[in-house]
């Protein structure tokens, strides 16, 4: 059996620039980051919405509002809590796919292999099992426009043998 999940997450980037930009569990600059209570990570954010939905679970800030007001904002520490779910329903992760709209930053392909590998590390998969896409938006979006960072994220469940 197989469920598929589709995530989604935006942030507008951060007035103050002294926050660091994170994508995909990786610092990709140490300014630039996007507006949150967390680290903004709207990569992850988008892969916690999707594997939570594969699961019949909520969105992401139903889990995360509580840890942001412990102080814990790493979205690493988030995504654990969807990962458990894949565990309790008696699934594993099949693939993932990430696409991300925004003009900026320009990402090199050393980022975007590095993102491929954090996500694979996180959910135990290959990192051929992770597709990251990114487009500019052609200006069409606020995000086209370089007002913050998109992310939709889809994600297949395959059950567990027994």
């Amino acid at each position: 059996m197989v469920r598929v999940g589709f995530g989604t997450d935006s942030h507008r980037f951060e007035e103050k620039e002294e926050k660091p930009l994170v994508l995909g569990a990786v610092k990709i600059s140490d300014t630039g980051g996007l507006a949150a209570n967390s680290d903004g990570d709207v990569i992850l954010h988008a892969v916690f919405n999707a594997v939570s939905q594969a699961c019949g679970g909520e969105s992401l800030g139903y889990y995360a509002d509580p840890l942001c007001r412990k102080g814990i904002t790493d979205s690493v520490e988030y995504l654990k809590i969807a990962l458990d779910m894949v565990e309790r329903t008696g699934f594993r992760i099949g693939n993932i796919g990430v696409m991300v709209e925004a003009k900026r930053p320009r990402f090199s392909q050393a980022d975007i292999g590095r993102m491929k590998t954090a996500i694979a590390g996180l959910l135990s998969i290959s990192v051929g099992d992770v597709g990251i896409t990114f487009t500019s938006g052609e200006g069409l979006t606020s995000f086209g426009r370089g007002e913050g960072i998109l992310a939709q994220s889809i994600v297949t469940l395959i059950r567990r043998e027994a």
